[in-house]
Order: C-alpha cells, then sequence, then structure tokens
C-alpha cells in the first residue's frame, strides 16, 4: 500500500502522501559547496563585465531572490534524488554570490 509507514505506537500508522527524496548527506553538502563556488564565480563574472550602475537593493534582490526561488521550487517538485541535489546546488548559488559580491564591495572602498 502506497503512502504508509509502518505502524508506530498502538497500531496507528502515520499516512504520508509523498516525501522529498534526500541524497546522501555527503552528496547533497557536495553539491552545496559547489553552489557557492558557482555563486562566487558568477558574482566575479558579473562584477567584470556588466559596468551599468544597479540600486544595492534591486542587487540584492536579484542575487539571492532569484536562486533561491528556483531553487526551493526545483527542490519541493523535485521526484528524484539528483534533482533535489541539483536544487540545493542552484539554492546554494545566492549565498556565494553575495558573499562575493560584498567582499569586492568591501575591498574597493564604494
Amino acid at each position: 500500500m502506497l503512502g504508509r509507514a509502518a505502524p508506530i505506537c498502538g497500531g496507528r500508522g502515520v499516512i504520508v502522501g509523498t516525501v522529498i527524496p534526500l541524497p546522501r548527506a555527503s552528496v547533497l553538502a557536495g553539491v552545496m559547496i559547489i553552489g557557492v563556488a558557482l555563486g562566487m564565480m558568477a558574482a566575479l563574472l558579473a562584477a567584470v563585465e556588466i559596468t551599468a550602475t544597479i540600486r544595492p537593493d534591486l542587487a540584492i534582490g536579484l542575487v539571492i531572490g532569484v536562486p533561491s526561488i528556483v531553487g526551493m521550487l526545483t527542490i519541493l517538485f523535485s521526484n528524484r534524488r539528483w534533482m533535489t541535489a541539483v536544487g540545493a546546488m542552484v539554492l546554494a548559488i545566492g549565498p556565494g554570490w553575495f558573499g562575493a559580491l560584498t567582499a569586492i564591495q568591501v575591498a574597493t572602498g564604494v
């Protein structure tokens, strides 16, 4: 019977509809580290290539918001472990990108 867990106490079971398939912890940690590294590289590339002046609140919203929304939707709607890992990697791009942009701002004194 799909969707039923083993009985816990007193013969009552827990009804489980669907769960997010999680990869192993080491795989999940590894793809998140890769996501942070990709975010840092994206920030360096954006800082070098984009010369337009952007409001700081808009930049923070784009840098944190877009990867967060895409990553969370990928995780929530994933039905395979590798899709959950990809969603976690996309979700981790935001903090890496934000950290690198912050470091660039501090280093340049702007």
